[in-house]
């Protein structure tokens, strides 16, 4: 059954704040709840940050509905912690969580002194994460010495229900290698032309029949110019190459770099309207692509008005039509 989510942003809300708006979500009618882990904003319009996996014990708690977090192991994160936190939200939570796994962002791993990685590099400590976290989700002790270091790891306290780990791409190349290891492809919205590439390099690399998810970027308001506005006040840090993104080490970089972004912009990656009707049709081209969840990411700050009209309108129109 096709699941439509919410995404709540700690980058833009303070913890206290998502939790009742992941409540009011599920309330409308939303599926599931999203989220990613940061510990930085692309901007101090953002301006917020809160510890995802903190936030995820007390939202799981408050609501009913599966629970999804990406997260980057293998440089902020010991692979030992993020498997521990795992099988803690499992095992609480049976059936009810899973984790997208990517290669990271400088902006949060430069934290630790680090040298930040070339792409390549980060994705083979990416995979011998992924092998650390399934090994120790299994129950066996883990040793290993090669892109990350482990000794003697080994997990007391384990899920009964096996936690889904996903992987977290935005290009051909990425998706494709995902499709090897992963339990199933999340990534974010695109064009129908340039997204359905993305999802068959999924299924191709050994994805098929697994789960994908697309988080979907939007920009709901009144009006159309207030949506746009709160689109660019949000999210003018947010529209460039993946490989840009990934670089960047502080607010003030992405800040400097969208100096000369200006609001027509922001639309390449967030979809833009005041009409319920358009959100819905764009919606459903990405559920034409066989996709079987959509998160949607109200990216203006206010968000109580948005929930309730695409509870109202939105979702029952796509559920009618699915």
């Amino acid at each position: 059954m096709t699941v439509i989510g919410y995404h709540a942003s700690h980058e833009q809300h303070p913890p206290s704040a998502l939790l009742g708006l992941a409540e009011r979500a599920v309330a409308a009618g939303f599926g599931a709840v999203s989220s990613s882990d940061h510990l930085t904003p692309w901007s101090r319009a953002q301006g917020q940050s809160g510890f995802a996996w903190a936030w995820l014990g007390a939202a799981m708690q408050a609501t009913s509905v599966p629970f999804g977090v990406v997260n980057a192991p293998g440089q902020r994160y010991h692979p030992a912690i993020i498997a521990q936190a795992i099988a803690t939200l499992g095992e609480m939570y049976p059936g009810r969580l899973s984790v997208a796994l990517g290669s990271g962002e400088a902006s949060n791993e430069h934290v630790t002194g680090d040298r930040w990685p070339a792409k390549a590099d980060r994705n083979a400590r990416l995979l011998a994460c992924v092998e650390v976290i399934r090994d120790l989700l299994a129950g066996e002790e883990v040793s290993r010495d090669d892109h990350v270091r482990v000794d003697r790891a080994r997990l007391w306290t384990r899920p009964t229900v096996p936690v889904p780990l996903i992987g977290a791409a935005l290009s051909e190349e990425t998706a494709r290698w995902c499709g090897s290891w992963a339990d199933g492809l999340i990534t974010v919205h695109m064009p129908p032309e340039r997204l359905r590439p993305v999802l068959d390099a999924f299924r191709e690399g050994g994805g098929e029949g697994k789960p994908i998810s697309v988080q979907v970027k939007v920009a709901w308001a009144p009006t159309d110019d207030e949506a746009l506005a709160g689109a660019h006040d949000q999210w003018r840090t947010n529209v460039f190459d993946s490989a840009l993104m990934a670089d960047l080490e502080t607010v003030e970089q992405f800040e400097l770099a969208a100096t000369h972004v200006r609001p027509d912009d922001v639309r390449g990656s967030v979809l833009v309207s005041s009409d319920p009707k358009q959100h819905a049709a764009w919606i459903h081209e990405v559920l034409d692509l066989g996709v079987d969840q959509v998160f949607l990411h109200q990216v203006p700050r206010p968000q109580e008005r948005f929930l309730e009209l695409f509870g109202a309108e939105v979702l029952p129109e796509i559920g009618g039509r699915v």
